[in-house]
């Protein structure tokens, strides 16, 4: 007989706590969802944007998806990004998930999300970092991160978790304050030489790798030729560079149809062109040697960000918490069991 499954609610301490210091662990989870995806084991709907008319910079996004494979789960993640936020001391972003039953479509758990969406995010741009890098044949030793927030700082935790080394680091930022406070924790962390940056351009024609993790709206990169020493680009919040930077560059994507959308800069620039010759592939293109990035133009990574990769992980966070046997069910969840009371 089909059993409800009981219903759990896993805390951001607990995903915390099931993804720390497990970033290449993570980053193969993530890795595995992407060529399921590619394989056509995965559904992946287009997001779902709620914004508001009074408050244009805020919006909340809903990315239902499905993976088959060993993740094996239906869900959505329900996710808010208020900017102003960060003026009043609490995180932009906000987030909660939750996992369907494939076999019954009940819904069996709920998980605090900003943790997973961060460690997604994060080891997606590095698991993207090392395979563009090794296809090209050398990993970058300068890394410059644009806008320096939560994101920024898993990423970078990502990146030294896949095994990466810098001599140099970079930091530009708005915000004084923020640039000082990550130039603080990277002087922690690592080895090499920390410089906060007063120009993007400054970072930019310094580094080898340059990651952009900004709350832009709109692109604020505009000249082509700060690029010309072919930098590979975490392009990760998608709207920082013109088109005509994107047009320049070697582009790889997540997902082609989920990335021109959303005046996204590759959007932007099929809007421009009226094609998408531009783009030279996915991520699972190069993971499975579909195309292979050259060592003579910018490569740029542009991730729309996959619901699946969500799920992924969010199931691994469960399955480490229900091992340890710390998963929180609530009694009762499901009341109306019965057809007829």
């Amino acid at each position: 007989m089909t059993q409800v499954p009981a219903f759990a609610v896993i805390s951001g301490a607990q995903v915390h706590e099931a993804v720390g210091g497990r970033e290449a662990e993570v980053t193969r989870m993530v890795e595995a969802a992407y060529r399921l995806h590619g394989e056509g084991l995965t559904v992946n709907p287009d997001s779902y944007f709620l914004r508001f008319p009074d408050r244009p910079s805020d919006r909340i996004i809903a990315l239902p998806a499905s993976v088959k494979g060993d993740v094996g789960v239906h869900g959505i993640k329900w996710i808010s990004s208020f900017p102003g936020n960060v003026a009043n001391g609490i995180p932009r972003a906000s987030a909660v998930l939750i996992l369907n039953d494939a076999e019954t479509g009940y819904p069996f758990a709920c998980l605090e999300s900003s943790i997973i969406s961060a460690a997604r995010t994060a080891a997606s741009a590095a698991l993207a970092a090392a395979t563009l890098a090794d296809a090209r044949g050398d990993r970058p030793r300068r890394v410059g991160f644009i806008g320096v927030g939560l994101i920024a700082r898993y990423i970078h935790t990502y990146l030294a978790g896949n095994g990466f080394t810098f001599d140099e680091l970079g930091i530009h930022d708005l915000s004084a304050s923020h640039a000082e406070g990550f130039k603080e924790y990277l002087e922690r962390t690592e080895k090499g030489e920390v410089t906060i940056h007063d120009s993007a351009e400054s970072l930019i024609r310094s580094s080898d790798l340059v990651v952009f993790a900004t709350v832009a709206g709109e692109p604020h990169v505009h000249d082509p030729a700060w690029f010309e020493h072919n930098p590979l680009v975490l392009h990760v919040s998608l709207r920082d560079l013109s088109p005509e930077i994107i047009l320049a560059s070697y582009n790889v994507v997540d997902d082609v149809e989920h990335c021109m959308k959303a005046n996204t800069s590759p959007h932007l620039a099929e809007q421009k062109v009226g094609n998408r010759d531009f783009v030279a592939g996915t991520l699972y293109d190069v993971l499975t040697g579909a195309t292979t990035p050259p060592a003579d133009k910018p490569v740029v990574f542009s991730p729309f960000g996959l619901g699946v990769l969500d799920l992924a992980v969010a199931k691994y966070v469960y399955d480490q918490v229900t091992a340890s046997g710390a998963l929180h069910t609530v009694p009762d969840f499901f009341h109306e069991l019965k057809r007829y009371g």
